[in-house]
């Protein structure tokens, strides 16, 4: 399973950006099931209701929820880049953890965030 990070979102629901169509033509290729984490569809409907886009198509992907299971990894990610000395941003840890506990790539173009928790488990979809 791929779950598809919100940069990738962005990108994809604008029309003419010539990266949305490079990450569809990757995701329809990699033949993987794809999902949103319950934490981009937030960030994406945030985004799409602000600028007045439609947020249909958005609520057609299966979105995973952040569980129990979840908040404890994402905590252990949190205190692991820490003692590491990274700063993580918390919704990227839950979506790291849902990613993780669910065995799922994430496929995100904020490498900057997300590259840093690969040795803590996290697969990347390159």
């Amino acid at each position: 399973m791929i779950i598809v990070d919100t940069s990738v979102l962005i990108e994809i629901f604008d029309k003419k950006s010539a990266i949305g169509e490079k990450a569809m033509e990757k995701i329809s290729q990699s033949g993987e099931e794809i999902a949103i984490t319950v934490i981009n569809l937030h960030e994406i409907l945030y985004g799409l209701q602000k600028y007045a886009k439609p947020v249909r198509e958005i609520l057609r992907l299966p979105v995973l929820s952040f569980t129990k299971r979840d908040a404890i990894t994402a905590a252990r990610i949190e205190l692991e880049a820490e003692k590491r000395g990274l700063t993580v941003r918390r919704t990227d840890a839950m979506i790291a953890a849902i990613c993780i506990d669910n065995g799922a790539i994430l496929y995100t173009l904020d490498l900057k965030h997300f590259k840093p928790l690969e040795p803590l488990g996290l697969k990347l979809l390159q």
